[in-house]
């Protein structure tokens, strides 16, 4: 990584300027938010996501389109890791699959897991198609630097049913699961099965998600968050009522993305406590995905 920043000025600026982004916290609802004031993520949450839009520009992932600085790592036969050109974390890399294929989590739960433990000092996490990933149409996984994101510890205060050693239902300002597991086996089970539960909205091809896992000492954790929709209100009002945010995992996991000084200055606990209720699951939503799961 040290090696790529020293050639590649638009990375190295990016990650120098991080280091000066300004920050706030936030208690939203007992759960710990922070939020960052981070112009270079303009590029990601004003990305147009809309089929027109993707198909009219070259896709940014596929080998090809990279910038020639952008020097990947093979991990396995179907990834590649790079450095993630407009960063969160201290430390941000993009997973991508070595085909264009569309963003979509079925069949590849496995491969986070793999990439949890191959990359233990990190968190790996998934963005749905219109649950913030800026490219739905080529398979991506990213992963960021552990310790970095509020949930990650702050998760095991906001259980609301432990439904056994393996699983827990939590609410960090919205409704979730949590596997916990040693076996990987048994992690993709309990996924596999609350994947089958989350409605499909019309037009999707999935149930929308964000999800966020990691390893530590061969224990896998995953936190899984079904969406109810996109984007916010917020995002397409005008005047003082806009504020520019997509949530996506890492907003999720307690580090909101403002890209905008304006933003920045005037968010609240109101608004994001209002942005996490439009944006996941209403109670009923979730009580009723829970009952299709103990079906």
């Amino acid at each position: 990584m040290l090696e790529q920043l020293k050639k590649w000025d638009l990375a190295k600026s990016n990650y120098e300027a991080l280091k000066q982004v300004e920050t706030k916290e936030l208690n939203v609802n007992g759960a710990k938010f922070i939020v960052q004031f981070n112009p270079a993520r303009i590029v990601s949450s004003g990305a147009k996501v809309d089929a027109k839009s993707i198909r009219d520009r070259a896709c940014f992932l596929c080998e090809e389109n990279r910038p020639k600085l952008q020097k990947g790592l093979d991990f396995g036969e179907h990834y590649t890791i790079l450095i993630n050109p407009f960063p969160i974390f201290p430390k941000h890399f993009t997973i991508v699959d070595v085909k264009h294929v569309p963003q979509l989590i079925a069949g590849r739960f496995g491969d986070m897991l793999d990439l949890a433990e191959y990359m233990d000092d990190y968190v790996i996490f998934y963005n749905g198609p219109k649950c913030g990933a800026s490219a739905p149409d080529h398979a991506h996984f990213q992963a960021g630097n552990r310790g970095f994101l509020p949930i990650e510890k702050g998760w095991k205060n906001h259980i609301v049913v432990k439904k056994d050693e393996n699983l827990s239902l939590i609410n960090y300002g919205f409704p979730a699961f949590v596997i916990e597991a040693l076996s990987k086996k048994r992690c993709i089970c309990l996924f596999e099965k609350i994947y089958e539960a989350l409605p499909v909205k019309e037009g999707d091809t999935e149930p929308k998600m964000n999800i966020l896992t990691w390893c530590e000492a061969k224990h896998f954790t995953a936190v899984i968050i079904p969406r109810a929709k996109h984007r916010p209100d917020c995002f397409f009002a005008k005047g003082d009522e806009n504020i520019l945010i997509s949530p996506a995992s890492v907003d999720l996991g307690g580090v909101f993305i403002t890209p905008l000084e304006k933003d920045f200055e005037k968010i609240t606990i109101k608004n994001v406590a209002k942005v996490l209720k439009e944006v996941c699951l209403s109670e009923k939503e979730y009580y009723d995905i829970i009952k299709n799961l103990a079906g």
